[in-house]
C-alpha cells in the first residue's frame, strides 16, 4: 500500500480503532461479561494483524508441550472456510470443506489422538470439550479478539517482517485493532525470524513491543523449520521425490518465507501459482497448474493446502499429478522454548464455569 494511500485511508482506520477500543473497554470494564472460569486451562493463541503470522505450527506446538508434561489438550477454532455451521468435533471423516483446513490440519497431525472441534461460538465449542472426560486443557486457534473468553493464558505472535508497532488498524493497515491491544498477552512471540537475528536486534524489537505491550512481558523469538517433501496422499508423487524445477501451488497469507526456503535449499521454482489465504482450490485451476508441470517437475504445496487439495471434487487431477507438500514446524531462537516451558498453566483441579 502506497505511503499516500495509507494517510487517505488513516481517518477510516482510527473511526474502526475507537470502535474496537469501546469494545475492549466494555469487556475490560466488565460491562461486557466474558467466561474466565475454566475447569481446566484455556490457552489462546492469535494476533493483531490479519494474515498469516504462523498461529497453526505455534498452536501445534503448544499442543505436543502440553501433552509431554501429561496434559490431554484439545484444539478449538472457528473453522474459518468450512462451509457448516455449529460445533463439529473432528473424525476421519472431516474434510476442509466441513470442517475448515487448519483444524483438519491439526486432526491430521495428531492421528486422531488430540480432540480438534470447530465452532464459531466459542462459548459453545468450549462447553462442549468440556464435557469431554479427557480433555485436560483447550487451545484456541485465532482467539485474541474474541474477547468473550477470557483465556488463562494469552499468546500474542507478531512478525519479525511485519511486526505490529509498524502497522496500522484497518483500512490503513492490517491490524484488526489498535497496537494497544497487545496489553492483554501474557507472552509475545516474534515468529518467521532470521536464523542470525542477534541479541541485540531481539532486544531492540523487544523494547519496541513493550512501548504497547505490558513493560515485563516475555517477548521471545521463533523461526520455521521445514521437513522434506511429503507425497500427498492420491496423488502420483512417489517417495523418490522430483528434480530440481518445481511447480509451486499455495493458497495461504505469507508464501514467502516458504519460497526462500525452497530456493536456498537449492529447488528452482518455474511458476508459483499463488491463491488468497484459505482459497478452495478448483479443478479448473489444478488442470492449469498440471499445465507448467512438464517432465521431471514436481508441484509443491503446503501442509494446510494439501487438506484443501483432498478435496473429493480434486480426486481425478490431483491423481495425475506428482504433489508434495511441505510439513513446518516451529523452533525457537536462544532459550526461546525453555522460557515459554515454564510459562505455561499447569494442569488446575475443576472449578465452576459462569
Amino acid at each position: 500500500m502506497s505511503h499516500l494511500l495509507t494517510l487517505l485511508l488513516l481517518p477510516f482506520s482510527w473511526l474502526y480503532a475507537g470502535v474496537m477500543a469501546v469494545r475492549n473497554w466494555l469487556y475490560d470494564t466488565g460491562r461486557k461479561s466474558s467466561g474466565n472460569f475454566w475447569p481446566v486451562p484455556v490457552l489462546s493463541v492469535g494476533n493483531l494483524r490479519v494474515g498469516g503470522t504462523g498461529k497453526t505450527p505455534h498452536v501445534a506446538w503448544l499442543v505436543h508441550e502440553l501433552r509431554r508434561l501429561g496434559q490431554q489438550p484439545a484444539i478449538l477454532s472457528r473453522g474459518y472456510g468450512r462451509r457448516t455451521r455449529g460445533y463439529r468435533l473432528g473424525n476421519p471423516r472431516e474434510t476442509a470443506e466441513t470442517f475448515g483446513d487448519e483444524p483438519l490440519q491439526h486432526y491430521q497431525d495428531f492421528g486422531g489422538q488430540v480432540p480438534v472441534a470447530v465452532c464459531e461460538d466459542r462459548l459453545t465449542g468450549l462447553s462442549k470439550l468440556f464435557a469431554l472426560p479427557q480433555v485436560g486443557a483447550v487451545v484456541l486457534d485465532d482467539a485474541y479478539q474474541h474477547r468473550r473468553v477470557q483465556p488463562d493464558f494469552s499468546v500474542l505472535l507478531t512478525e519479525q517482517h511485519r511486526p505490529f508497532y509498524d502497522d496500522y488498524v484497518l483500512p490503513a493497515g492490517r491490524l484488526r485493532e489498535s497496537r494497544a491491544g497487545a496489553r492483554r498477552a501474557d507472552v509475545v512471540i516474534v515468529t518467521k525470524c532470521d536464523r542470525t537475528l542477534d541479541a541485540a536486534q531481539q532486544q531492540e524489537i523487544a523494547r519496541r513491543i513493550r512501548r504497547y505491550a505490558r513493560p515485563d512481558v516475555p517477548v521471545l523469538f521463533s523461526t520455521y523449520a521445514y521437513a522434506a517433501p511429503v507425497p500427498l496422499a492420491g496423488s502420483a508423487a512417489t517417495p523418490a521425490g522430483c528434480g530440481p524445477e518445481i511447480v509451486l501451488l499455495t493458497g495461504i497469507a505469507q508464501p514467502g518465507p516458504l519460497r526462500d526456503y525452497l530456493t536456498r535449499a537449492g529447488y528452482r521454482i518455474v511458476h508459483h501459482a499463488a491463491f488468497p489465504d484459505h482459497h478452495a482450490f478448483t479443478a479448473e485451476e489444478i488442470a492449469g497448474v498440471a499445465a507448467q508441470c512438464g517432465p521431471g517437475r514436481c508441484i509443491f504445496t503446503t501442509q494446510k493446502d494439501a487438506t484443501r487439495l483432498l478435496a473429493p471434487a480434486l480426486h481425478t487431477e490431483i491423481a495425475r499429478l506428482p504433489v508434495f507438500y511441505i510439513p513446518v514446524t516451529v523452533e525457537f531462537l536462544a532459550d526461546g522454548a525453555a522460557r515459554l516451558r515454564q510459562l505455561l498453566p499447569a494442569a488446575s483441579p475443576p472449578h465452576a464455569v459462569v
